[in-house]
């Protein structure tokens, strides 16, 4: 497996913390070293106007050696969603529940995936049973 995917969507926000560029980034920038990732640029953040009024909000990502935590917020919603995927197992359930308190969420929809199930994490290994296939193959066809 490539490694896990976790994704929240959280209802009932604290509109204070939603709105605010600079709480967002210290979130980005905290959360890496908290969940045992590697950071390998400072996160970027910025407030965007969405096509309707009520859309408008901050997002933000940050990449860490082990893929990106990215974050949408809509405050006069209350509502934000965060994304991570990651190559590198981390504690789903605390992760989750750390976000979760630190928007101060009332609700939450919370999703996990392994992703990349066939990704060849050894190439040594990987390169081994592609030549036993090629083997198995070419004695399938000397028959």
């Amino acid at each position: 497996m490539f490694g896990p995917h976790l994704t929240l969507d959280m209802y009932g926000c604290n509109k204070k913390k939603l709105k605010d560029v600079n709480f967002v980034y210290n979130f980005l920038d905290e959360l890496p070293n908290i969940i045992g990732m590697t950071k390998i640029m400072p996160p970027y953040t910025f407030s965007y106007s969405g096509l309707k009024p009520e859309d408008w909000g901050v997002s933000g990502i940050v990449l860490i050696a082990e893929s990106h935590i990215s974050i949408h917020t809509f405050p006069e919603k209350n509502f934000a969603s965060v994304d991570i995927f990651s190559c590198k197992d981390f504690d789903i359930e605390t992760t989750a529940e750390l976000i979760i308190s630190k928007f101060e969420a009332k609700t939450y929809e919370k999703n996990f995936a392994m992703r990349g199930r066939h990704f060849p994490k050894d190439i040594q290994r990987t390169r081994q049973i592609i030549e036993l296939e090629r083997q198995k193959e070419t004695s399938l066809i000397k028959i």
